[in-house]
């Protein structure tokens, strides 16, 4: 099966500092049409940070995503939706885990990779992780591989 990239990209900060983000929020598993139309689920439900008080929004489908436009009271703000296949990635291998839509994966739990794009994402426990620990070298580390136990932690020569 084919693994695709769900990626928002959005407008930040308002005036003189408005400037697009970008990122994957999800990779889907399955045909680019189940990819399409999950895309547009995530779209017709996304609230963006911006403008605090909306006056119109407009939904447009454009080839292979779709334009949120969202229009305040003084400026006019986008969001780009795309769905584009996932051909390389140097981070960590793609798993079921980190994967919606795939047929023997379990539902993805909340906060993790099918939280819905445009709210924030229930923090961790102090010390925890969604992913779990993982031992990696001398230093046990997160799947992610942020240590699980800070090196400046018990340090006696810090202030």
């Amino acid at each position: 099966m084919t693994t695709w990239g769900l990626i928002v990209e959005t407008t930040r900060g308002s005036g003189d500092h408005k400037h697009l983000e970008a990122q994957v929020v999800v990779h889907f598993t399955g045909s680019r049409a189940q990819a399409l139309a999950e895309l547009e689920r995530r779209a017709r439900s996304y609230s963006p940070e911006h403008p605090r008080f909306p006056k119109r929004r407009r939904l447009l489908r454009d080839g292979d995503g779709f334009l949120l436009v969202v229009d305040g009271a003084m400026q006019s703000f986008l969001t780009r939706f795309t769905v584009a296949e996932l051909l390389e990635d140097s981070g960590t291998p793609v798993t079921d885990e980190d994967v919606i839509g795939a047929p023997d994966a379990p539902e993805p739990a909340a906060g993790k990779t099918g939280r819905h794009i445009g709210t924030p994402a229930a923090p961790a426990a102090p010390g925890t992780s969604p992913a779990g620990p993982v031992a990696g070298g001398d230093v046990e580390r997160y799947t992610d591989g942020v240590p699980v136990r800070p090196a400046w932690l018990g340090r006696t020569d810090l202030p």
